[in-house]
């Protein structure tokens, strides 16, 4: 299970990073999902061939709409999610977001047959808590409709989010490589129908800059980054890789004052440490011993 936490950590400190690169891509949220599930499928594939890992088995599996699926769901998660960034700050679009593992919290007894643990609730009431504080909405007064616009997305981001993290809990019997790549062209396909009703590209301009940046969070923030994260999911509860997911937003605001120079004040850094910690808690024994996995 060690090895699950390391993979889902990893892949959370780059997740936290996407945020900036997206806004600095002056293309439609859905053509950037498009081209960050065609890219990441297309980095994979050399992986895929040599683990052979028998996906032929997987497109006959009964689980394969499920994977399908899966994801949709995802293309629709990073489409929302993108729209939150451009409507309002990072910070709160990643805070309304994280409202995920509140759902899945919620939603694990009843879909996956979890138990429910006073820890684990008291666990991921204290990562929103520092979420909430990462964010700088306390200090803030009623959001415009621009910046409501963007929480709105932010919550529907976290809806979709959490249906990701479910669902990958029911597929975690099928090959990593194999479940991946399908997940990122089914995330890139869902969305073509979409961009064809409501993009113009005749008009898009791809430069020099933005086909950079579109690389990036294809290869490093999809490719790179699903991998371990779909990975984890093979070993760990989903109520535990909701709580880890909480790095995120943590390394978001650690970048942003590292490379954007916006230092985080008091509260950010109260924030972070009540993640953090709330992350580690939620993971030590206390009482009786936790059967190994």
């Amino acid at each position: 299970m060690l090895r699950g936490k390391l993979q889902l950590i990893c892949a959370m400190l780059i997740f936290g990073t996407i945020g900036i690169f997206v806004r600095y891509i002056p293309l439609p949220s859905s053509v950037i999902v498009f081209a960050r599930g065609c890219i990441g499928a297309l980095f994979l594939l050399p992986f895929l061939f040599l683990k052979k890992e028998g996906s032929s088995k997987v497109f006959t599996s009964k689980k394969f709409p499920l994977l399908l699926l899966s994801g949709a769901v995802l293309g629709g998660n990073w489409i929302l999610l993108f729209e939150a960034y451009r409507y309002t700050t990072i910070s709160t679009a990643t805070a309304c977001y994280y409202l995920a593992p509140m759902i899945v919290l919620l939603a694990s007894p009843l879909v996956l047959g979890e138990k429910l643990t006073a820890k684990k609730i008291l666990c991921v009431l204290a990562a929103l808590g520092g979420a909430i504080l990462v964010s700088g909405v306390i200090q803030g007064g009623l959001p415009s409709a621009k910046e409501g616009a963007g929480i709105v997305f932010g919550l529907g981001a976290a809806v979709l989010y959490a249906g990701v993290i479910l669902l990958n809990r029911k597929l975690k019997d099928i090959p990593s490589y194999t479940k991946t790549t399908v997940q990122l062209v089914s995330a890139a396909f869902v969305v073509l129908p979409y961009i064809l009703l409501t993009v113009d590209l005749s008009a898009l301009k791809v430069t020099f800059s933005s086909g950079v940046g579109l690389f990036v969070v294809g290869v490093v923030h999809t490719g790179l980054a699903y991998l371990p994260y779909f990975r984890s999911f093979r070993v760990l509860p989903a109520q535990t890789a909701a709580i880890f997911s909480y790095i995120d937003p943590v390394a978001a605001i650690f970048l942003s004052a590292l490379v954007l120079q916006e230092m985080p004040d008091l509260f950010g850094i109260l924030g972070a440490v009540l993640i953090l910690g709330s992350a580690l808690i939620s993971e030590l024994p206390i009482g009786k011993k936790e059967s190994p996995n």
